[in-house]
């Protein structure tokens, strides 16, 4: 009875990625971005990423999480500390992972053959990626300019966002050159 669902799972895997290179095959606008993902499904793998990121911060910030790993400099304690590290009284690391964690969820869904020509979700990630992009720029001027520091963690998060507001833009000209 094991062999046979082990089976079952397997016939399953083959026939969904079968579906997945037939979705894309069928299309003669190429949906595709890097590594055989789609742009959104690319979306969707960095911000979850970053918003584990962010969590960890916020979690090490409230005492949940044990030593912060930031490096030799203390720059990440510095930042974490600092006045700039709040804005409108909530921690920067939790908005951070709730926004990443949005826009996951707008990518995913987003990601599905059924919305894929969708311009509602562009918009909707477009609308979450450019604030974030000019907040991430207040936020590494305060951080080299005011504090005179560097976090390695808050580092990533703005080559990341800057990177989505790449692929986020050139999925927006995706869907409008499709139309």
């Amino acid at each position: 009875m094991v062999r046979r669902a082990a089976w079952g799972w397997g016939r399953a895997l083959k026939s969904a990625l079968t579906y997945a290179t037939m979705e894309s095959a069928v299309h003669s606008e190429p949906r595709r971005g890097i590594l055989g993902l789609s742009w959104r499904q690319c979306v969707a793998l960095i911000a979850l990423g970053n918003a584990f990121v962010a969590t960890y911060l916020h979690l090490w910030k409230i005492g949940k999480a044990g030593a912060l790993a930031c490096g030799g400099g203390g720059g990440c304690q510095i930042v974490q500390y600092s006045p700039w590290s709040y804005f409108f009284g909530v921690d920067v690391a939790l908005i951070g992972a709730i926004g990443y964690a949005t826009l996951f969820v707008v990518a995913v869904i987003g990601s599905l053959p059924r919305f894929e020509d969708v311009r509602g979700f562009a918009l909707a990630q477009m609308a979450l990626v450019y604030p974030a992009v000019l907040f991430t720029l207040r936020l590494k001027w305060a951080e080299f300019y005011k504090l005179k520091t560097f976090c390695p963690w808050c580092a990533i998060s703005a080559v990341s966002i800057t990177v989505l507001a790449v692929i986020v833009t050139i999925e927006w000209r995706r869907l409008r050159a499709a139309s």
